[in-house]
C-alpha cells in the first residue's frame, strides 16, 4: 500500500514537470521562430527494483523484490522543429527560412559565442550592424554585416545587396540531425558535440516572419488532460491515506 503512495507521488512529480514544458509552449505561441517542447514519460527503471547478489551461491543477478506498481519520470524533453506559419511583414528587416526546420540563422551571442535561431526580426544598431532583438550580431559569410540604411535587398539564397553592390551573404547554418541542439535562452539554440552540418537547400525570404510552431488550442487541450492525470493521482494518494489511517487507529486498537 505504501508503494501505491511513492508510485503516485513520483508521477505527480513528473506530471508537474510536463505542466512547466507545456506552460512554456503557451506563452511563447506569439514568440517569432519559437520551437515548442513536449515531454516523453518513461516507466521507473524495474532494473532499480531488484536486488543484487541476493543469492545463496553469491552470483551476480537480480532478483525481483516483488510484484510492482511502476511510476513515471521524465524521460526526454524533445523539441519539435517543424516550420512555423510564415507571416508577411512590411518591415525589410524582417527574414525567414523557407525548409524543412533544419537551417538556421548564425548569430554571435553571449560570450561570443555561435549561436542559431529561426527568429529572424531583426534591427539595426546604432553602428548600422544587423543585430538580434536582445542586440547580437547576425552573421554572414564574412562576419559581422555592416549595412548603411534599412534600404536593402535580400535574395533567396541569403545574399545581401545594397546600393547595387554585394554586401555579404547570411551565413545560414543547416544541421542533419536538428534534434542535437539545445536550447541556451533567447529563443537561441547552441550546437553540442556530434552536431553535424550540411549545405543549405531552403530559400531565405525578407519581409516575412516565422511564426511559433506551438499551437494555443493543443497546448490547452494537453494541459487539461494532465490536470486530469494529476487529480487521479492524487485521489490515489487520499484514498491510500485514508485506508492507512484506519488500519492504525481503527484496526489497531483490537
Amino acid at each position: 500500500m505504501v508503494r501505491g503512495l511513492y508510485t503516485s507521488g513520483w508521477s505527480m512529480l513528473a506530471l508537474n514537470k510536463k505542466m512547466d514544458v507545456l506552460t512554456n509552449n503557451l506563452a511563447n505561441v506569439n514568440t517569432t521562430g519559437y520551437k515548442k517542447d513536449t515531454v516523453a514519460l518513461e516507466g521507473f527503471p524495474r532494473l532499480l527494483a531488484e536486488r543484487l547478489h541476493d543469492n545463496t551461491d553469491g552470483t551476480a543477478r537480480g532478483v525481483p523484490v516483488g510484484e510492482l506498481s511502476f511510476s513515471n519520470d521524465i524521460g526526454e524533453v524533445y523539441t519539435y522543429f517543424s516550420q512555423g506559419t510564415l507571416l508577411k511583414t512590411d518591415n525589410g528587416l524582417d527574414m525567414s527560412i523557407k525548409d524543412d526546420g533544419r537551417a538556421f540563422f548564425t548569430i554571435a551571442g553571449p560570450n561570443a559565442g555561435r549561436f542559431y535561431t529561426r527568429d529572424g526580426s531583426f534591427k539595426l544598431n546604432a553602428n548600422g550592424q544587423l543585430v538580434t532583438g536582445k542586440g547580437y550580431y547576425v552573421l554572414g559569410q564574412n562576419g559581422i554585416i555592416q549595412l548603411n540604411g534599412s534600404d536593402f535587398i535580400v535574395t533567396e539564397n541569403g545574399t545581401i545587396i545594397q546600393h547595387g553592390q554585394v554586401v555579404d551573404r547570411l551565413l545560414i547554418t543547416r544541421f542533419q540531425n536538428p534534434e542535437t541542439l539545445r536550447k541556451n535562452g533567447e529563443n537561441l539554440f547552441e550546437a553540442v558535440q556530434g552536431s553535424v552540418t550540411e549545405e543549405f537547400a531552403g530559400t531565405v525570404l525578407q519581409n516575412c516572419l516565422e511564426q511559433s510552431n506551438a499551437d494555443a488550442i493543443r497546448e490547452m487541450v494537453d494541459m487539461i488532460s494532465l490536470m486530469r492525470s494529476y487529480e487521479a493521482n492524487q485521489r490515489v494518494i487520499n484514498a491510500i491515506d485514508d485506508t492507512l489511517g484506519k488500519a492504525v487507529n481503527e484496526i489497531g486498537k483490537v
